[in-house]
């Protein structure tokens, strides 16, 4: 049993070791260190291009949910994510570096990987996953438009914060704390006041963005949008969104600020952290004026500048199945976020359930049905159901997943509730899952 595996991102290494697992010869293709895209920048698997943050970890969150589920079947993103988490309150943050080292670590030493640090452009004969991310290579980009056809593919815009040197940070003008203290301390909140605030919402709305070619605002994901193009969208929008300050009491007057810029740990030694919320194409002196006009950052050491790039996925409701496999050709299957799915545990998960039927199929078993009631299975169901119109990329959330059939009282238990009744049947499926 082989099976060839392009790309080793977050979708892709989850996939190759979930056939490993199982005793599938892999064959792991990874253009990098050879090959880089425009977001990536070091030689390991599952780089982590935003953000380092895996987004909530709590069960009253979908994303939780979905963290649950897969820690539950024996993801290695997960367990390598455990192992490198850093504070981030309510979240699973990692240790960028270390998370991903950790990855690449496991799969390189697994005996039935076998790692081609090359760049891949035709798909090879016999069983295929193609999980070669939203950046894939222009020949590879070429050969899958040829075999999917023309109109199999869109595309948006995603972009990544800038990260900042933890003690350039001026802590005399912010303060260590987590949303309505959920969790320990582990945000630095950089507050403004009104004045201050629409100073710099009009220079944001003003400065000047680095050439993008093709780029229109509507083409902008909303769960990735530029805080420059979400400052254009009205005056306050910014305080309802990434500056909102909700739940944050200045210890210095006891008081919730007009704005609050939060920044979170970006590695375990909390040395570096990135403005949540703060994914821009601002051209890198703008970005350096205007975020330097957040007091707490006005003397801001910027060890990385915010970048953009363009996201390319499948229409995949035309082309996939629940199990991302190619309607036309199902030895061929795709994962990670060129299927629709948004986010880096949404991608994993694509990648796991790809590697868990792949392998059952090739091994004569029957494929595992999980149910739309669980996260795993409804993400599946989303990016194969025909009926979607203007389809686009979707995190996980409890919308997509059916209703309870019964009233509770207040969204978190109504969430929570979901949530149970989603690993109620992650447990009936463990055992089957594992074989």
């Amino acid at each position: 049993m082989k099976v060839t595996v392009i790309g080793a991102g977050l979708a892709g290494s989850e996939c190759a070791w979930q056939l490993a697992e199982r005793g599938v010869e892999v064959t792991l293709w990874e253009m990098k260190p050879k090959k880089f895209t425009p977001a990536h920048s070091t030689e390991f698997f599952a780089e982590l291009c935003c953000s380092n943050s895996l987004r909530s970890d709590q069960l009253e969150n979908a994303v939780g949910l979905l963290k649950e589920e897969l820690r539950r079947l024996g993801s290695v993103i997960l367990s390598c994510a455990d192992a490198t988490r850093v504070e981030a309150g309510g979240a699973l943050a990692v240790d960028r570096h270390g998370f991903a080292a950790m990855v690449t670590e496991r799969l390189r030493n697994h005996p039935h990987i076998t790692v081609v640090p090359d760049e891949i452009t035709v798909i090879p004969e016999g069983e295929v996953v193609v999980a070669s991310g939203p950046l894939t290579s222009d020949a590879l980009a070429e050969c899958l438009q040829q075999l999917l056809g023309e109109r199999s593919a869109l595309h948006f815009y995603d972009a990544a914060a800038p990260l900042v040197s933890a003690e350039s940070v001026a802590m005399e003008k912010a303060w260590f704390g987590s949303r309505y203290d959920r969790g320990t301390a582990d945000y630095v909140n950089c507050p403004m006041d009104e004045a201050e605030y629409l100073e710099f919402w009009q220079a944001l709305t003003a400065a000047e963005e680095a050439e993008v070619h093709g780029f229109e605002d509507k083409k902008v994901f909303e769960g990735c949008m530029p805080v420059e193009v979400m400052a254009r969208r009205g005056q306050d929008t910014l305080r309802y969104g990434p500056l909102k300050p909700r739940g944050l009491k200045d210890p210095r007057t006891g008081r919730e600020p007009f704005a609050v810029v939060q920044l979170r740990r970006d590695n375990r030694e909390g040395s570096i952290y990135n403005l949540v919320g703060f994914q821009t194409h601002l051209r890198f002196p703008e970005q350096r004026r205007v975020f330097s006009m957040i007091p707490a950052l006005h003397d801001a050491e910027f060890l990385r500048y915010g970048v953009m790039h363009r996201n390319t996925f499948l229409n995949s409701p035309q082309l996939l199945d629940r199990y991302y496999r190619l309607k036309a050709d199902p030895r061929i299957s795709f994962a990670g976020q060129m299927t629709g799915v948004e986010g880096y545990v949404e991608s994993a998960a694509s990648g796991f359930l790809v590697g868990v039927e792949t392998a059952r199929r090739l091994r004569g078993l029957p494929p595992v049905d999980f149910p739309q009631e669980t996260a795993i299975g409804a993400l599946g169901r989303y990016i194969s159901n025909p009926s979607v119109t203007a389809f686009q990329p979707m995190n996980i959330n409890f919308g997509i997943m059916p209703p309870l059939g019964y009233r509770v009282k207040g969204k978190r238990n109504k969430n929570a509730a979901l949530s149970q009744r989603s690993l109620e049947r992650i447990a009936a499926l463990r055992d089957t899952v594992l074989e």
